[in-house]
């Protein structure tokens, strides 16, 4: 079992040191799910909501929050992103607006809280501009679906992990 990076020998919070770590590229992809109702579908798809375009809109404050996850989440290092992009499937079937992020840095340390982050603030952002129509919307399914680079080199989520934590 791997050890918590974040605690030290006293069990007190820290940043981790990544100051002898190389510089590599690293990528993460993480996905999120906004589910609502035909009507809002709809609005989207048009860009008719009275707010705005609600897709532009949330990829802008992803590609933002990506940019300030050391700023919103305690001990993550800020990190020189290289790319950070948003998009959007919109499943009318199922009424539901896909998100997935992309992540990507040269340097010591990971992406993946910054696509995590990024993929929850669209998905709130989406949340926000479409709640007067449909407050029952849920967002669902955040996570981490790939990351490439580090000492655990590339990972990818298979269907069959679901929900499962080892």
């Amino acid at each position: 079992m791997n050890e918590l990076t974040h605690l030290d020998a006293q069990g007190a919070a820290n940043m981790v040191d990544v100051s002898d770590k190389t510089a590599q590229k690293r990528e993460a992809i993480a996905v999120a799910t906004v589910q609502t109702n035909a009507t809002v579908m709809a609005l989207i798809a048009n860009a008719e909501l009275k707010k705005g375009d609600v897709l532009a809109t949330a990829r802008i404050a992803g590609i933002m929050a990506a940019k300030r996850t050391s700023d919103l989440i305690p001990l993550c290092h800020p990190l020189p992103l290289s790319k950070v992009s948003v998009e959007f499937v919109l499943d009318h079937e199922q009424h539901c607006v896909r998100i997935q992020t992309l992540c990507i840095v040269t340097g010591p340390t990971g992406v993946e809280m910054e696509a995590l982050t990024a993929a929850s603030v669209a998905a709130l952002t989406v949340y926000d501009m479409c709640k007067a129509v449909d407050p029952a919307m849920t967002i669902t399914g955040i996570q981490l679906q790939e990351k490439k680079g580090g000492k655990r080199g590339h990972w990818q989520r298979h269907e069959q992990e679901g929900d499962s934590h080892d």
